[in-house]
């Protein structure tokens, strides 16, 4: 099997299930952390390893890249979370920290094809709730076709 055919077979026996829960927002999520614990026996079958790197401040990049040992071939994805300035509560290291785990999540997210419409980040999810109004909206004018 090549590289493509390896990561192809990954993808679809992975299952990383949503086993966090966010209160606030009412929501169920999957962190980095569940993705890599149901990936690696997935990795170790099909003799693979994943490496996972971040770049730098202000736009952390994450890149996912899967390695097939038997050909040394090699297939990677990036993802990029904004680092905020300053966060309430939090020093620097933990900002960056937030920031990289969200890149590498969803680096991994790419790299193995887990799609999920109803994260709380998505559009999708966004859709659902309602909008809220924070000012009068003036009624929407309609164009009248030019004469």
């Amino acid at each position: 099997m090549n590289i493509q055919e390896k990561l192809t077979t990954i993808q679809l026996d992975l299952k990383a299930p949503k086993s966090k829960r966010n209160n606030f927002g009412n929501y169920n999520y999957r962190s980095c952390e569940d993705i890599l614990e149901a990936v690696k026996p997935l990795l170790a079958a099909n003799m693979c390893s994943l490496t996972l790197c971040i770049g730098d401040r202000v736009y952390v990049k994450a890149t996912a890249t899967l390695t097939d040992h038997a050909e040394g071939a090699t297939i990677s994805t990036h993802a990029f979370a904004r680092e905020a300035e300053t966060k309430k509560g939090m020093d620097e290291s933990q900002i960056t920290g937030t920031a990289s785990s969200y890149a590498r999540k969803y680096a991994l997210n790419g790299l193995f094809a887990i799609d999920d419409t109803k994260d709380a980040d998505t559009d999708e999810y966004q859709g659902r709730e309602a909008p809220r109004q924070t000012a009068k909206q003036e009624p929407k004018q309609t164009a009248k076709p030019f004469k």
